[in-house]
C-alpha cells in the first residue's frame, strides 16, 4: 500500500524533471539563434536587459495575480544576487567577450560550465565526490563540443584573444555559484524568485547598458520588425519558461544532471541554424552531436 500511495508523486516530479530538462534543453538551444537576430541591428546589453526586464515584471505579475506571496526582503537579496551571477555577470561577460573572439571559441570555452559546477560542488559546496561515469561523461561531453564548434584555420587569436577567454571564464565561475548556491539561500517560491532574478539582473544590466552603450531608454524604437519578433520569443519561450525550468532544476536536481545542458544546447543551435540560416549540417556534425549526447548519458547515468 505503502508503495501505491508513494508512486503518483514519484511519477509526477519524474514528469516535472522530464518537462523542465526538455525546456533547458531545446529552448535555450534555440536561443542562439534568436539572440542573434535580436542583436543583428541593436546594442546587445540594451535588448538583453529588456529581455530580462520584461520577462520579469510579467512573471512577477503573474505569480502575484494567482496567489504567490509577494518575497521578504531577505528573499529579495537573496534571489537578487543569484540573478546577478547568472544574469548579469555570466551573461553580461559572454556578451563582452563575443567583441573579443569568435562566437566558435565561445562556445566552446563556455561548454566548461560543468566543469566548474562539478568541481566546486565537490570542493567547495556539498562536497560530493563526481563518480567515474560522471567524470567519463565530461571527459566525453566536451570532445563532443570540441568536435561540432573547432576553432578553424588561423583567425582563432588576435590580441583581444586572452581578454575573451578570460571574460567567459568568469562568467562560467559566476554561473557556476549561482547553480549552486540556488539550492542553500532562502529563496522565495519558485515563480517569484525567478521573476526576481530576472528583474535584478535585468535591471543591473540596463544600467551597464546605459553606462557603455550608445543606447537610450527609448532605443527600442528604432529596432527593425526582426528583432522585435526576436525579443518576445525570447521573453516568453528564453526566460520565462526557460529560465524559470532552469531554475526549478538547479534548486531540485543533481549537479551532474543540471551541467549538461551546456552540452545539448550546440546541438540544438547547430540543428536550428542549419534550418532557419542557410548553416550546413554535414557528417563531422552529426558525429559531434552524438558524442555529446553519449556525453549527457553517461553523467546522466554516473549522477548520484
Amino acid at each position: 500500500m505503502n508503495t501505491q500511495l508513494a508512486s503518483p508523486p514519484a511519477r509526477e516530479n519524474r514528469l516535472t524533471l522530464f518537462l523542465a530538462l526538455a525546456s533547458v534543453y531545446v529552448l535555450w538551444g534555440s536561443t542562439y539563434l534568436f539572440v542573434h537576430f535580436m542583436t543583428e541591428q541593436m546594442p546587445p546589453l540594451y535588448m538583453a536587459s529588456l529581455r530580462l526586464s520584461s520577462a520579469g515584471a510579467l512573471l512577477y505579475l503573474y505569480a502575484r495575480l494567482t496567489g504567490t506571496a509577494a518575497p521578504g526582503r531577505k528573499q529579495w537579496l537573496s534571489a537578487g544576487s543569484i540573478g546577478v551571477l547568472l544574469l548579469t555577470i555570466a551573461n553580461g561577460c559572454m556578451t563582452l567577450a563575443l567583441q573579443y573572439i569568435p562566437t566558435n571559441i565561445a562556445a566552446l570555452i563556455s561548454a566548461t560550465v560543468p566543469v566548474f559546477i562539478i568541481s566546486l560542488n565537490w570542493i567547495a559546496f556539498n562536497r560530493v565526490r563526481p563518480t567515474v561515469l560522471a567524470m567519463l561523461g565530461l571527459g566525453v561531453g566536451l570532445l563532443g563540443v570540441a568536435l561540432l564548434v573547432r576553432p578553424g584555420g588561423g583567425n582563432t587569436g588576435g590580441p583581444g584573444l586572452w581578454t575573451g577567454v578570460g571574460l567567459i571564464t568568469i562568467g562560467n565561475l559566476s554561473w557556476a555559484v549561482g547553480t549552486l548556491l540556488s539550492s542553500r539561500l532562502s529563496l522565495p517560491p519558485q515563480l517569484i524568485s525567478s521573476a526576481v532574478q530576472m528583474l535584478v539582473g535585468g535591471g543591473i544590466m540596463f544600467g551597464l547598458s546605459m553606462l557603455t552603450e550608445d543606447a537610450t531608454l527609448l532605443s527600442i524604437s528604432q529596432a527593425p520588425p526582426k528583432a522585435i519578433g526576436s525579443l518576445i520569443y525570447l521573453i516568453i519561450f528564453g526566460s520565462i519558461i526557460g529560465f524559470s525550468s532552469f531554475a526549478w532544476l538547479a534548486r531540485n536536481a543533481p549537479p551532474q544532471l543540471v551541467s549538461t545542458y551546456a552540452y545539448v544546447n550546440p546541438v540544438v543551435a547547430m540543428i536550428l541554424g542549419w534550418a532557419f540560416a542557410g548553416e550546413h549540417l554535414t557528417l563531422h556534425s552529426f558525429i559531434a552531436a552524438a558524442v555529446i549526447l553519449a556525453g549527457v548519458v553517461l553523467i546522466t547515468l554516473g549522477r548520484k
